[in-house]
């Protein structure tokens, strides 16, 4: 069985509270050996058992304080990370989590210690400004929060959503091929098409344009922005609620855009 000895583990605190007290209680026997053999029976029982009760209780005390306070900075620190890495409203990774992340996966692509496929996806609110205008502000963060709600609903594994807009998120495919990626995107499309929102009683259609591209090969996530990006664009100008797909040829290929309506 493997000890768990993370910062934020009871298994580090015990491990290194038990540890170093045997090292006090080893140490004071240690120092304390060269009188043993001047002390009477009951003078070397009275030794031993300081040697043995001192450092147990004062060390093992400390230690564990110690230990239990470094657990706790370790938790807040975890919690802070996450906190600075999240979108309050939405609750799915900020903009800078979300690219972060995606650049760190793309630099161990290239390195090769991860699959160098995958896929980029933006997905955009149709009309959105249309919500906060009339419905209330109130209302729109409802429709975002709904929103992201259905993208995490189809996503899987290793799969990450960002929020990196307003009203615009991101889907980040590790490994898929174009073909899961494109099917993930309309997923997400006609999922968000068919939720129930209607604030106040009142429904009010949703629907979102979907801007995405596969790659196979070395890449940085610069350039599979930009590709997502124009088919996000080619995705409003044909009408919104729709998917505008870019599959890789060998490589990102400026010309197998896919568009379902």
């Amino acid at each position: 069985m493997r000890i768990d000895l993370s910062p934020t583990s009871w298994g580090r605190v015990v491990v290194v509270t038990a540890g170093g007290t045997a090292f006090f209680i080893a140490a004071a026997f240690f120092v304390d050996s060269f009188n043993f053999p001047s002390l009477s029976p009951q003078a070397l029982l009275w030794a031993q058992l300081t040697d043995l009760f001192l450092p147990l209780v004062l060390g093992g005390s400390f230690l564990f304080f110690l230990m239990w306070k470094m657990r706790q900075l370790a938790i807040t620190q975890k919690e802070l990370s996450v906190i600075a890495a999240t979108d309050s409203l939405t609750a799915v990774f900020n903009r800078g989590a979300f690219s972060m992340l995606v650049e760190a996966y793309l630099e161990r692509a290239r390195g090769q210690t991860v699959a160098d496929a995958g896929a980029l996806l933006i997905v955009d609110a149709d009309h959105f400004k249309s919500i906060n205008d009339r419905l209330g502000h109130d209302c729109g963060d409802q429709a975002l929060r709904l929103i992201a709600a259905t993208i995490k609903g189809q996503l899987h594994g290793a799969d990450i959503v960002g929020r990196i807009g307003g009203e615009e998120f991101a889907v980040f495919l590790p490994g898929a091929d174009a073909a899961r990626s494109f099917l993930v995107a309309e997923s997400i499309r006609r999922r968000i098409r068919e939720a129930e929102f209607a604030p106040g009683g009142r429904p009010w259609p949703l629907s979102v344009s979907i801007g995405g591209t596969a790659f196979s090969g070395p890449t940085t996530y610069h350039d599979v922005f930009q590709v997502a990006d124009r088919h996000l664009y080619k995705a409003k100008s044909n009408g919104r609620d729709q998917v505008s797909f870019e599959s890789p040829r060998g490589g990102l290929a400026g010309d197998a855009a896919g568009t379902v309506h």
